[in-house]
């Protein structure tokens, strides 16, 4: 691995070679925010007032749940204020885009601004981070899920992501709600009761068919979408002791038409880089990395890291490496044996074992 670096020490380097105006805010992103609410609150009136052929409602819920995902891109940028800089306005606007994904701002910023991005792919300080071996060792259902096959787990890893923005949302709602002071608890609970409250009442408005089409589909996709991007953001990567984003993360790419409806989520590594920056510009910071520093720099087609992230486990070992406890076998990350060309990721049998205790449970 080479020498890290926190993304301060690449983002002074690459500032130079930017544009002034590529570090304002970009408030004209909220027009395809605006595109996707019009689009969304259209598709869920037609299936709540009309009763239309199932084909039409499977389409109207594929549709919202392009722009549930949509609208949550565009909140994720809007509460790291790369789009408006008042406080209340960016709370406003990014809790209205996650209203569908049920996460408030507040929760979000803490969570995701100010924990993941500072503590990136640090196993005890990220809450998107993946477990060690050690960690696993002491979690008797994590333990009972790697007795069962490597394909069972993959299976049921992928038919998870559905679910798996809603689950972890309220699992960092439990984590960090008693980290915010007594007068900011009450706003925190609202924001997260309001989004849940106002698509169970829809429940009951418009009966349990319809709901299933506006709504709990729609979620299922955009929980899809999402945590397509998610997994591939950091999971291949290794754990690194300095948060250096050329090492612990992974940009994607997808079609440039897919970029423009997903807001440029893709430049994963060049927003840990600059995570105020508008996604905008991030075509211009991939430039420059490519530049300075390529044999750093990681990136693959989505359609690649997804099928990597099927073929390699979701457990760290000694860091850089990723162990299958089953199949004693350790495949690398990115950087540390993983080949992004092939997604072919090199088998090592595991020479180096945990103490006896450990392997017993495992």
């Amino acid at each position: 691995m080479h020498d890290l670096h926190t993304f301060g020490w690449y983002a002074s380097r690459i500032s130079k070679h930017l544009p002034k105006n590529a570090f304002k805010p970009v408030p004209t992103r909220l027009l395809g925010g605006l595109a996707y609410l019009i689009v969304t609150i259209t598709s869920i009136l037609a299936i709540s007032l009309f009763q239309l052929p199932l084909m039409i409602n499977l389409i109207l819920s594929f549709i919202l749940g392009l722009c549930f995902a949509g609208l949550g891109f565009l909140g994720h940028e809007i509460l790291h204020g790369a789009v408006v800089k008042k406080p209340w306005l960016r709370n406003l606007l990014g809790g209205i885009a996650f209203w569908p994904l049920c996460t408030g701002p507040q929760l979000w910023r803490k969570w995701h601004n100010m924990n993941h991005h500072v503590h990136t792919q640090n196993d005890e300080k990220d809450p998107d981070s993946w477990p060690t071996l050690e960690k696993i060792s002491k979690m008797k259902f994590v333990n009972w899920v790697y007795r069962l096959p490597f394909i069972v787990r993959s299976t049921a890893a992928f038919l998870s992501l559905t679910i798996q923005f809603s689950l972890h949302s309220l699992k960092c709602f439990k984590m960090y709600l008693g980290d915010f002071k007594p007068k900011t608890k009450p706003k925190v609970w609202l924001q997260a009761i309001l989004p849940w409250a106002t698509w169970i009442a829809l429940l009951f408005l418009i009966g349990t068919e319809k709901w299933i089409f506006a709504y709990l589909i729609p979620l299922f996709i955009a929980n899809l979408i999402v945590m397509s991007y998610i997994s591939t953001n950091h999971r291949l990567n290794p754990i690194t002791p300095v948060n250096d984003p050329l090492a612990n993360s992974l940009t994607v790419t997808v079609p440039k038409w897919i970029d423009v409806l997903h807001f440029n989520f893709s430049y994963h590594t060049e927003h840990h880089l600059f995570p105020t920056m508008s996604p905008k510009y991030y075509p211009l910071v991939k430039k420059q990395i490519k530049r300075m520093w390529p044999e750093r720099y990681h990136e693959m087609p989505m359609g690649k890291a997804l099928i990597a992230l099927w073929k390699t486990p979701r457990v760290y070992f000694e860091q850089n490496q990723l162990v299958d406890p089953h199949g004693e076998k350790i495949f690398g990350s990115l950087g540390n044996g993983l080949d992004p060309d092939e997604v072919k990721p090199k088998k090592i049998p595991i020479e180096t074992k945990t103490n006896e205790s450990d392997n017993k449970s495992i």
